[in-house]
């Protein structure tokens, strides 16, 4: 059979790469000195003083026994030193492992214990919640050291802050440190994303150094991001996009990375106007909030350049408008997911509106992408399938879970996203369904069976199923489809309000519809499709 997958050649980019993420920041440091590699309030550090910053973590991690290949988390908000620490832990040889700023400590204590985690670095308070005394009554065992990121306000949980834990950095030589960092080759795991699949156990995705800068450096050459660029990042750094097409790309192009805690349009026209903001990717609400703002007319949002953004599907006419009343000279859209590194296809930025409201774009230089049938065979351009990856991007697997791992990468090396698509005859491609239940709300994959599973430990609930409903400003919102138990009341606002004490926010479902029974087929399995209809009938 003739095989219809769209590959690329290599860029010859990828061959002038650095090796691992220690090795850019060290060859940032030669290349931009003199710019500003990071801005955060009061914080300026430049390229130049970047490595001893990032060394000074390192030399404390290995002051605390981290060796080369153990687990580092660090869960907090978009800032300097959530940078700092990660790229401590990559220059100690360690795996990083970011923790989702909307989780629970249970759910957190979780992936830290399935992760093996050693040590976590941990905001104090963020939102008005104390994020150590979360976790604290569900710490594991495991966990050996919990550094409190400096806040405004204190946690009386930790072991140690920020200050005192570098302070212990000085029993290490700098010359150890740099060793330790110039050891770290390019298939050594840089992190461990988790994310969560049709069985709702968050799974820990492996990826290497020399993928994410080879994956990566394509995406700096496709938007055009360069030296001097000043990239507003509000995507959360737990999430590839906010990670790795954001302050890892800022590291590789030589821009300037300016964290941004919280989405809020009001405080983004106003940093766009001080900051002088070059680059705002985000999801289409971002874009969608921005618009509808009653400060766009009067704003100063001439210094804008690029947008990136993804994560649904956006109408011609948000490009448009984006280019014309944001006026962004650069909109593109990109296509991946975490198994293959945040990043699979996108769009020429010179493509025309439909194209890229319409499309992912093509596949990265170095890489395949296919679409198959449920026989696992290539389909034509135009037909519908399973949309299938192949290249270096592509995972090295989910840690410790190598069942899991040979259900989604077949024989061949083909990652099976889960997605279905179509290709066309360029080879753009464009997403029309989801294989698995997932549906994404304000940029946030939620999978059903996850939140499910957390929704059928209320008392009075006998069955519930979750399916995503459109929803104007978040693209797709959860709806709960609940059966009680006989005898038992519930209502939405309290079973919505139970849902919030107990999971992360973009899990809680945004609706609640009550059953006498669900609809299921004959293998006694919920049948989706028909609650689909009957919650927008």
């Amino acid at each position: 059979m003739t095989d219809t997958s769209i590959s690329t050649a290599p860029s010859a980019a990828a061959d002038l790469l650095p090796t691992s993420i220690p090795a850019l920041v060290f060859a940032a440091a030669r290349r931009h000195a003199g710019h500003c590699a990071l801005v955060d309030g009061e914080v300026r550090i430049d390229y130049a003083e970047l490595p001893e910053r990032v060394l000074a973590v390192s030399r404390a991690l290995l002051a605390e026994g981290i060796q080369p290949g153990d687990r580092v988390a660090v869960w907090g908000p978009n800032r300097y030193d959530w940078i700092l620490a990660a790229l401590g832990v990559h220059c100690a040889g360690a795996t990083l492992v970011p923790i989702n700023t909307r989780m629970k400590g249970s759910e957190a204590a979780d992936i830290l214990q399935r992760s093996g985690t050693r040590l976590l670095f941990c905001v104090g308070q963020f939102l008005g919640v104390d994020y150590p005394a979360m976790l604290e009554a569900h710490r594991p065992a495991s966990l050996e050291r919990v550094v409190v990121l400096p806040c405004e306000e204190s946690s009386a949980c930790g072991d140690l802050d920020w200050a005192d834990f570098l302070a212990r950095g000085a029993t290490v030589d700098l010359d150890e440190a740099m060793a330790r960092a110039l050891t770290v080759r390019p298939d050594d795991l840089s992190d461990l994303l988790f994310t969560s699949g049709t069985t709702g156990k968050p799974k820990g995705v492996m990826s290497g150094h020399g993928q994410n800068l080879r994956a990566f450096a394509e995406y700096v050459k496709v938007i055009g991001l360069r030296p001097g660029d000043r990239y507003l990042i509000v995507n959360p750094f737990f999430h590839a996009f906010g990670y790795k097409a954001g302050w890892l790309t800022c590291l590789l192009a030589g821009a300037t990375i300016l964290p941004h805690p919280v989405f809020d349009a009001e405080a983004v026209f106003q940093r766009i106007e001080r900051d002088r903001i070059t680059v705002l990717p985000g999801p289409p609400t971002l874009y969608l909030s921005m618009l509808a703002h009653p400060r766009l007319a009067e704003s100063d949002l001439s210094s804008l350049r690029i947008a990136v953004t993804g994560a649904a599907t956006i109408p011609p006419v948000l490009v448009e408008r984006m280019r014309r009343e944001l006026g962004f000279e650069v909109v593109t859209t990109a296509y991946g997911l975490t198994e293959c590194g945040g990043l699979a296809t996108i769009c020429d930025p010179a493509d025309d509106a439909e194209t890229v409201a319409t499309t992912c774009g093509r596949a990265i230089p170095g890489t395949e992408v296919r679409v198959v049938d449920s026989d696992n065979r290539p389909l034509p351009p135009g037909e519908a399938g399973e949309v299938c990856l192949r290249g270096f991007h592509v995972m090295q697997g989910y840690f410790e879970n190598p069942q899991a791992t040979a259900e989604t990468i077949d024989a061949e090396g083909w990652l099976h996203t889960g997605d279905v698509g179509t290709l066309d005859e360029r080879g753009y491609l464009r997403i029309t369904d989801r294989l698995k239940d997932m549906f994404i709300v304000g940029g946030f994959n939620c999978y059903p069976a996850e939140i499910e599973a957390g929704l059928i430990e209320h008392p009075a609930i006998a069955q519930v199923a979750v399916i995503g409903v459109p929803d104007e400003r978040m693209g797709e919102v959860g709806c709960a489809c609940v059966v009680l138990r006989p005898g038992q009341q519930l209502d939405e606002p309290g079973l919505i309000a139970w849902s919030r004490e107990r999971m992360a926010n973009y899990k809680v479902p945004r609706l609640v519809r009550f059953f006498d029974a669900l609809p299921v087929n004959a293998s006694n399995k919920v049948v989706k499709g028909e609650l689909r209809g009957a919650v927008r009938g």
